[in-house]
């Protein structure tokens, strides 16, 4: 999902068409199983809690959540309809425990504190940067005080070769929200929007850049 100050998105793969394709592509070219377990393990969901999903797309990340841990309670927003409409497919069998909004990370429909955990699997590199900060502030909102982010992203690339296979990512979603990634900036953004404690976790070479994850904290 990419969202701008308009009412408007860029599909998973760019194109609406492609959108059917998107799990395919994601489980061939980003080690997807490894870095999305890696994330769960740094999130470890809590029973009862009230878990948000930033950027859902296709329903996999809430999925893991919600067979991690039965008594989640777990929220997908996304802008992305065709999207939206594969993870209800997806999350059929655990529909009760997953709800799934339509709406945009700048401007998101929940009142203040509502979420004692928010997690985003592949989201915030489509933002520009001002996109960026208005949706971290707008996460560091929806959290409970003690609440925590969890991301897995794009990130700085671990080698030259790594550097050079971004570029195709950087071709698809482009070049102004991707070279966030490559800076490494995800940190400072997440201080500038008011997280506290923020911290790198695991690195993830991929057939098509590095995934790092990251972690940060409402005060």
């Amino acid at each position: 999902m990419k969202a701008t100050n308009t009412p408007t998105y860029i599909p998973a793969l760019k194109y609406h068409v492609l959108t059917r394709y998107y799990d395919r592509v994601v489980a061939l070219t980003t080690r997807e199983g490894r870095f999305k377990r890696a994330l769960l393990d740094q999130a470890t969901p809590l029973a009862g809690q009230h878990l948000l999903d930033i950027g859902c797309g296709t329903g996999t990340l809430a999925r893991m959540f919600a067979r991690r841990e039965a008594s989640l309670t777990i929220t997908g927003l996304d802008a992305d309809p065709g999207a939206l409409e594969q993870a209800k497919t997806k999350l059929a069998m655990v529909d009760e425990r997953v709800s799934l909004l339509q709406g945009f990370a700048q401007d998101m429909p929940f009142e203040t504190g509502t979420f004692d955990l928010a997690v985003s699997s592949l989201f915030f590199h489509h933002l520009n940067r001002r996109q960026k900060l208005d949706s971290l502030r707008e996460v560091r909102r929806v959290l409970k005080p003690g609440g925590r982010l969890h991301i897995a992203d794009w990130g700085k690339p671990s080698s030259i070769v790594q550097r050079g296979l971004f570029l195709v990512v950087q071709c698809l979603d482009g070049f102004e929200s991707t070279q966030d990634s490559v800076e490494d900036l995800l940190p400072l953004l997440l201080e500038e929007a008011g997280f506290v404690d923020v911290a790198r976790g695991a690195c993830v070479p991929t057939m098509l850049g590095t995934i790092r994850l990251t972690q940060a904290r409402v005060s």
